[in-house]
């Protein structure tokens, strides 16, 4: 395993524990008490409505932990309609329904995620090259893994993980320093072929950052004839070639349709992670 991939597996172990640790999995009253010994069971994780599916190691991760075997799961990215098994697990009954919550919650809220990506690409579609959809840093606390994985089995891109992967100068940063000097000095510090990315609001602001030499510019909470606007004056001063453009700021599904014409490469969607609907499933317990 590569230490990328074995980065991940232990943040996703933690996270696991974490779950387990707070639902008191090992202190199931109920099931002490109308279960004293083990019967051996089934539990099937049913889709109630069309979803895509993410979640399922960290879910596959959850029944180990307590001894229970995975007899089937889909792959990540699968698109499942109601009444599907999406995962099916065995075992001794007690476990199951210690661990039935932990599971249903991993999936429900990674499949969330992987859903309501997978409806802002299919937005994004109609120009030639579509608008690419990513992630942003706006994840729930501990689930930032779990959520950029979910975006990508939805069809998106995770884009940056966390404050050292990548180099985005921000206008809180440009409050301090001048877009020219701010850019020269992340120059300085970016790795080799780094792309320095600059956010801006404005025509002036992107044609200042753009001159200082940004690899790309990201257009904060412009509407679509503002981003528009701020694209044509790039091309009219010949600095769009070369130049990667991203939308963000209150971008939604519903809304991205309207900036399929703007002339931008990517648009960014916090809603992703933060607002995303759990998907809807259920644990159906069977005795073997």
């Amino acid at each position: 395993m590569a230490p990328a991939d074995r980065a991940r597996h232990s943040a996703l172990e933690r996270l696991v524990r974490t779950a387990l640790a707070e639902d008191r999995v090992g202190r199931d009253r109920t099931t002490r008490a109308v279960l004293p010994r083990a019967v051996p069971a089934e539990g099937l994780v049913l889709a109630q409505r069309r979803a895509i599916v993410s979640g399922t190691a960290a879910a596959g991760v959850a029944a180990r932990a307590v001894g229970l075997r995975i007899s089937r799961a889909v792959p990540d990215g699968t698109a499942v309609r109601p009444g599907e098994v999406v995962l099916s697990v065995r075992g001794d009954a007690r476990a199951i329904l210690r661990v039935e919550r932990t599971m249903l919650n991993l999936l429900m809220h990674a499949s969330g995620v992987a859903t309501a990506t997978a409806r802002a690409v299919r937005a994004a579609r109609g120009t030639r090259p579509a608008l690419q959809v990513l992630a942003t840093r706006k994840t729930l606390p501990g689930l930032r893994d779990l959520e950029k994985a979910a975006v990508v089995h939805g069809g998106g891109h995770p884009h940056r993980r966390d404050l050292a992967d990548g180099i985005l100068v921000k206008s809180n940063h440009l409050a301090l320093v001048a877009v020219e000097e701010a850019v020269r000095r992340a120059r300085r510090r970016a790795r080799p072929n780094e792309p320095v990315e600059v956010e801006v609001r404005t025509v002036t602001e992107a044609l200042r950052a753009a001159r200082a030499g940004a690899d790309a510019l990201l257009l904060d909470n412009a509407s679509p004839r503002r981003a528009r606007s701020i694209v044509q004056a790039l091309v009219a001063a010949g600095l769009r070639k070369n130049l990667s453009i991203e939308l963000s700021g209150g971008i939604t599904a519903e809304r991205l349709p309207r900036y399929r014409s703007v002339g931008a490469d990517t648009a960014s969607l916090g809603s992703l992670t933060h607002s995303a609907p759990a998907a809807s499933f259920h644990l159906r317990l069977r005795p073997l």
